[in-house]
């Protein structure tokens, strides 16, 4: 665990060494926390159903913007071949990058914390369903973020690693919506639906959000999440033979 955390330091310190970071945090915040306001008084509702349903929309871009740079950058400018050759395992730099950078997506997440604030201030929030949404929240940021980080070490160009997680992420949560599972049904009998329950992400989330805590969608994250840095640190043990 030591080498786990010299890695997640040199990595969290990384994000916060360019003005980029402070540029993501601040627009996911605004523009989520915008979003949220019209809402509310739209609504006059004083709950965060409609925040965490519009969530992934979010994380969608922020993620793979967070995790493009965590191979990449390594790949681009040779340090990967020095990282490859330090005392250190495989999964170590793998998980070290990883926990930094999920580090990061839950700092910005807690900038969000306004609003329950606001709420209790203002009417009787159901709190299960807002730590519900967040805990979903944090789940959902993991798994994406073991995509982002898997992909980025395919890839030297950021942009490059960005648009494949984007689109990588795009698939696991549209493959979930009703109107592609029956779409997919109908070409293939039961295959949306299989999609649905093992592959994508949208049912999962949405339960958990809803405050619904099933072991099935704690496996799922898990498992996913689990398959995404085994796979990172696989293409990478490569790279040292």
């Amino acid at each position: 665990m030591p080498n786990v955390l010299t890695i997640f330091r040199r990595e969290f310190q990384a994000y916060f060494d360019s003005s980029i970071a402070y540029i993501f945090m601040i627009v996911f915040l605004l523009s989520s926390t915008w979003l949220f306001m019209v809402g509310f008084f739209l609504s006059g509702l004083a709950d965060m159903r409609g925040y965490f349903e519009t969530l992934p929309w979010f994380a969608l871009f922020f993620l793979p913007a967070v995790s493009m740079r965590l191979w990449s950058e390594d790949l681009r400018t040779g340090t990967m071949e020095i990282l490859m050759t330090l005392p250190m395992r495989t999964w170590e730099l793998v998980l070290g990058k990883f926990l930094a950078a999920l580090a990061f997506y839950v700092m910005t997440l807690a900038g969000t914390l306004v609003i329950p604030i606001i709420l209790a201030a203002v009417g009787d929030p159901d709190l299960g369903m807002i730590f519900g949404g967040y805990f979903a929240a944090i789940l959902l940021g993991g798994f994406y973020l073991a995509v982002g980080i898997f992909v980025s070490g395919l890839f030297k160009d950021q942009i490059a690693a960005f648009v494949v997680s984007l689109m990588l992420c795009l698939f696991l949560y549209f493959a979930g919506m009703d109107a592609v599972v029956a779409t997919t049904d109908g070409w293939v009998g039961g295959l949306g639906s299989f999609i649905k329950q093992n592959v994508a992400v949208t049912s999962h989330f949405s339960e958990l959000q809803r405050g619904i805590v099933d072991l099935r969608n704690l496996f799922y994250f898990a498992s996913m999440t689990g398959l995404f840095l085994v796979l990172n640190t696989l293409s990478l043990e490569g790279r040292r033979f």
